[in-house]
């Protein structure tokens, strides 16, 4: 994925290449909350978590249902603006996509 939007997010990462890959969500959580990441996913669980726990770290929800990384990269693309505007606004806590 990371190969998708490097021109775009160019300090972007995945879990994988994280060395986060299989492990719980608390873990991606701390890491991403440590390092002041912005976690992008699909799982409905961080958007519960940021309900209610706050931020940091913000979560971008993504909400396309069963889809290609394609897809994924084209919505962050298109709407990249937003994307922008969330990151930089210090009140908000997560930003649904679709």
């Amino acid at each position: 994925m990371r190969q998708l939007l490097a021109d775009i997010y160019p300090d972007s990462d995945d879990v994988l290449a994280a060395g986060l890959g299989g492990h719980s969500d608390e873990a991606v959580w701390a890491r991403a909350k440590a390092h002041g990441f912005v976690l992008v996913s699909k799982d409905e669980d961080f958007q519960r978590m940021s309900v209610l726990r706050g931020h940091p770290p913000k979560v971008i929800w993504i909400r396309l249902g069963n889809c290609a990384s394609a897809d994924v990269a084209r919505l962050l693309r298109f709407r990249l603006e937003h994307v922008r505007a969330f990151v930089g606004d210090a009140e908000s806590a997560f930003l649904a996509l679709g």
